[in-house]
C-alpha cells in the first residue's frame, strides 16, 4: 500500500521505516527542510537501535522517501498517518495546534477525484480528537471528498522502538466505518499480532489509560521501596514475589528514581485533564504524580544526609538520558537530579553513552562537565550516582572506579549494580529500597 507519515519525530520516523520494512511504499513528510535533507543523506536526527541501518536499506530499495511536500504525499497515498507533536500545556491539557494545522493542510490538499482517503491519528491525543479532525476536514476540504478518520495509537518504547513496532503485543484500530477498518487491517496484514477493533473514542482512550496504568505500577513499587528501606526489606525480592502473580506480572515493577521521558509524564497529565473535563476526575493519577516527584526528592535527601552539605562536593553522575538505549533527555529524571545537585552548589561531572549532545543542551547554564569517558567522569569524585540504567554501567570495573574516586560512596538510583560486587570493590553502596552495604572496617 502507499502510506504517508506526517512528522518525522520518534513515532513518525520509526513507524514509517517499519512500514517500509514490511513492504509498503512510504513517504515521510516534514516541514523542516534541513531535517528532510539530512534524512535523505542517511543522517539520523535521533539515536534508536537498528533504525539507521533500516532507513538506509529501505531508501535504497525505493520503499522509503522523505519530502516537505505534504500535498504531493496526500495525492499519492491511500492512507495518511498524522504523527506530529502533541506537547502539554501547563495545566496538563494537550496542545493540539499541530494536529489542527496538519489536518487543515491535508484538507486543502484533498480533491474529489483523488478517491477515498483515510486520515489516521498516530500521535497520542485526548478522546474526541478524531471527531475534531473530521470537523476540520469538513470545514476546509472541497465538497465531494471521501474520507474517514481513524485512531491507531502507538505503543513503542524508546530504545526498543523498532522491535516494538515489528513485534507488537496488539494493534489497536479505532474506526467508525467498516471500510476504514478493513483498509487498516490490510496495512497491518504483514504483522503477526492480534488486532483490537474498536470505535474511534475507545482507541483514543486506550493509549492514555495504558500509559497511565504503567506509570501507576512504577509509582506503586517506588512507594513500596520507601517502606522496604524503613523495614530493612529488599524491594527487589518483594517485586519478584509480587510479579510472579500472573494477574500482576513483573513488568514495570522496578524501583528507582521514577519515570520520565516524553510519554508517561505527558500522558498522565493529559489523562487527568481529560477525566476532569469529562466530569470523572482521576484522583488516583494525581497521587501517581506526587509519588513520582517525591521519589527523586527522597533520593536527594539520602545523598544530602550522607554528605552533610553538597556545596563544593564533587559528584559524578552516570546517565543523562531518561532511559537506556536513547539520546532523549525530555523529562529525564537524571537531568532533574543533576540540576538539583548543581543548585545546591555541587560540582557535577556527567557521562552518557548517547546523550552527551542532547544532555549538554538540556543542562546549559548549569555547572556540569560532560565527559567522554565513564571512568574519567569519576576521577576525584566524592560520590558516584547511577541515574540511567545503561548496561555498561552495570558491567563497570568497580575496582578501577574505586581507585579513581576520592571517596568510596556509590548511590545506585536504578538498582542495576550488584551490591556485593560494589562491597567487594570497597564501596559503601546505597540503592533504592534495599539495605545500605558498608565495607567491614579492619
Amino acid at each position: 500500500m502507499n502510506l504517508a507519515i506526517i512528522g518525522t519525530g520518534y513515532v513518525g520516523l520509526t513507524t514509517g521505516t517499519c512500514f517500509a520494512e514490511v513492504g509498503h511504499k512510504v513517504i515521510c513528510v516534514d516541514n523542516n527542510e534541513a531535517k528532510v535533507q539530512s534524512l535523505r543523506e542517511g543522517k539520523m536526527p535521533i539515536y534508536e537501535p537498528d533504525l539507521e541501518e533500516m532507513i538506509v536499506s529501505n531508501v535504497s530499495a525505493g520503499r522509503l522517501e522523505f519530502t516537505t511536500d505534504l500535498a504531493a504525499a496526500v495525492r499519492e497515498c491511500e492512507i495518511v498517518f498524522i504523527a506530529v507533536p502533541t506537547p502539554p500545556h501547563e495545566d496538563g491539557s494537550v496542545d493540539l495546534s499541530y494536529i489542527e494545522g496538519v489536518s487543515r493542510e491535508i484538507a486543502e490538499s484533498l480533491t474529489p477525484d483523488m478517491g477515498y482517503r483515510i486520515l489516521v491519528d498516530k500521535s497520542t491525543v485526548p478522546v474526541s480528537t478524531g471527531s475534531k479532525v473530521h470537523q476540520v476536514i469538513d470545514r476546509y476540504a472541497p465538497a465531494g471528498v471521501d474520507i474517514d478518520v481513524v485512531s491507531n495509537p502507538e505503543f513503542l518504547r524508546e530504545g526498543s522502538a523498532v522491535y516494538d513496532l515489528l513485534n507488537p503485543d496488539r494493534i489497536v484500530i479505532g474506526a467508525d466505518s467498516q471500510r476504514a477498518m478493513d483498509m487498516m487491517k490490510r496495512v497491518y496484514q504483514p504483522f503477526n499480532a492480534p488486532i483490537v477493533e474498536v470505535d474511534l473514542a475507545s482507541a483514543e482512550l486506550i493509549k492514555h489509560a495504558a500509559n497511565s496504568f504503567l506509570a501507576l505500577k512504577i509509582s506503586y513499587i517506588n512507594a513500596v521501596s520507601a517502606v522496604c528501606e524503613k523495614a530493612g526489606a529488599d524491594v527487589e525480592l518483594v517485586a519478584m514475589g509480587i510479579g510472579m502473580d500472573k494477574r500482576i506480572s513483573r513488568h514495570f515493577l522496578n524501583a528507582g528514581l521514577g519515570y520520565g521521558g516524553s510519554c508517561f509524564p505527558k500522558d498522565v497529565k493529559g489523562f487527568i485533564n481529560v477525566a476532569e473535563q469529562l466530569g470523572a476526575p482521576m484522583e488516583i493519577l494525581k497521587e501517581v504524580e506526587r509519588v513520582n516527584e517525591a521519589q527523586i526528592e527522597r533520593f536527594l535527601g539520602r545523598i544530602r544526609k550522607k554528605m552533610w552539605v553538597l556545596r563544593k562536593k564533587r559528584i559524578a553522575v552516570w546517565g543523562i538520558a531518561f532511559k537506556q538505549n536513547t539520546d532523549d533527555v525530555r523529562e529525564s529524571v537524571a537531568v532533574k537530579l543533576i540540576k538539583r545537585l548543581c543548585e545546591e552548589g555541587a560540582h557535577v561531572t556527567a557521562y552518557d553513552p548517547k546523550a552527551a549532545e542532547t544532555g549538554a543542551a538540556a543542562l546549559s547554564g548549569y555547572d556540569v562537565t560532560i565527559c567522554d569517558d565513564m571512568y574519567e567522569c569519576v576521577r576525584d569524585a566524592e560520590v558516584l550516582v547511577v541515574a540511567t540504567e545503561w548496561k555498561q554501567f552495570a558491567m563497570a570495573n568497580l575496582v578501577k572506579v574505586r581507585e579513581l574516586m576520592r571517596l568510596p560512596i556509590l548511590f545506585d538510583g536504578r538498582n542495576i549494580i550488584h551490591g556485593e560486587n560494589a562491597l567487594h570493590a570497597g564501596f559503601e553502596y546505597h540503592s533504592v529500597g534495599r539495605r545500605t552495604l558498608r565495607p567491614t572496617k579492619s
